[in-house]
């Protein structure tokens, strides 16, 4: 199978003014209205690859974006792969040593595992433990509409639909790997109220990622009434959104061996009509679609055991 290069049409920008911030934690500021509100977080690169997240920060930055309730926290997560950026090998610096969005599990940040990225985990995890609503900026290997992943509950799928975009809204439990930062703790709890979503904001270096990755920052502040109503109508469109559709992953494919192919290149949001449809192989094991009209969500070209190859979906109705 041919692999797929696609060219890179934005720049990371400098995030090194942002480094000391204010929470003693490097490349995280809080802003405190210094009235009572909730406390809103948006982060950005995750993986140091996806540039769109850091340039729609550091927009909200050079605006001067401020809370007027509450407290606003924005964050650069794995700085350290973010800063090994290079444009002649752009995949390379998605992490250091791990996927920093599988170190999230409680026995992973409470145990010996001692990696960049469990280390940036557990530095961070103090900031993190004191957020109510998380908003988590990703981009895709694929070009792909955008997605936002809003986890297994009906409390982050009632969330996403409050924000009207974008159209796809993916409902899933995460990867067998390791747990995500938008599913940690509090987050993946039904029974709290802190809630959390992870945008998926389109391919990895095209110019319309920075737009949506702007839009969904700006779709999030507004929800929680934090920023001034004249700060959202000067930089939010007013164009009006089509309906969303949600659907539900029923499970990844979670790869077995280290001869997993696809019988054709994916890109993510295809729809195979018939169950029992052969769309790879696991060495030699037929991987099937197990429904009709089934949904291929964010196929990967990281075939790696034990990770995901590509997630089922199928559409469902929003909870009342």
């Amino acid at each position: 199978m041919d692999e797929i290069t696609y060219a890179i049409k934005i720049a990371p920008v400098d995030i090194t003014p942002y480094r000391d911030g204010n929470t003693g934690i490097p490349y995280f500021t809080t802003f405190d209205s210094g009235f009572n509100g909730p406390h809103v977080m948006i982060t950005a690169v995750t993986h140091g690859n996806e540039l769109c997240g850091a340039i729609a920060l550091d927009f909200l930055f050079r605006e001067g974006v401020r809370p007027i309730c509450g407290k606003l926290s924005l964050g650069f997560v794995n700085h350290a792969a973010y800063h090994t950026f290079d444009a002649n090998d752009p995949a390379a610096s998605r992490f250091i040593d791990e996927d920093f969005n599988r170190t999230w599990g409680e026995d992973v940040l409470d145990g010996t595992r001692n990696t960049t990225e469990t280390r940036r985990a557990r530095e961070i995890r103090p900031i993190i433990d004191t957020v109510d609503y998380l908003l988590d900026i990703h981009s895709m290997q694929h070009k792909s509409v955008p997605l936002m992943m809003c986890g297994p509950l009906d409390k982050g799928r009632t969330l996403a639909r409050a924000l009207a975009a974008p159209v796809e809204v993916i409902s899933d439990a995460g990867h067998a790997a390791g747990k995500r930062l938008r599913d940690y703790s509090f987050f993946g709890d039904k029974n709290a109220s802190q809630n959390a979503l992870l945008m998926e904001c389109g391919q990895h270096w095209e110019v319309s990622s920075v737009d949506i990755a702007k839009e969904s920052a700006l779709r999030f502040l507004r929800h929680f009434n934090i920023v001034s109503k004249e700060f959202i109508d000067r930089h939010l469109s007013a164009t009006p959104q089509p309906p969303q559709r949600l659907i539900e992953v029923s499970g990844p494919v979670t790869i077995k061996t280290g001869n997993f192919r696809f019988t054709e290149i994916y890109t993510g949001m295809e729809t195979i009509e018939r169950a029992g449809t052969v769309i790879g192989w696991d060495d030699q094991e037929e991987i099937k679609t197990p429904y009709d009209n089934c949904v291929l969500i964010m196929p990967s070209r990281r075939l790696d055991v034990g990770q995901s190859a590509v997630r089922l979906g199928r559409l469902i109705d929003w909870p009342d």
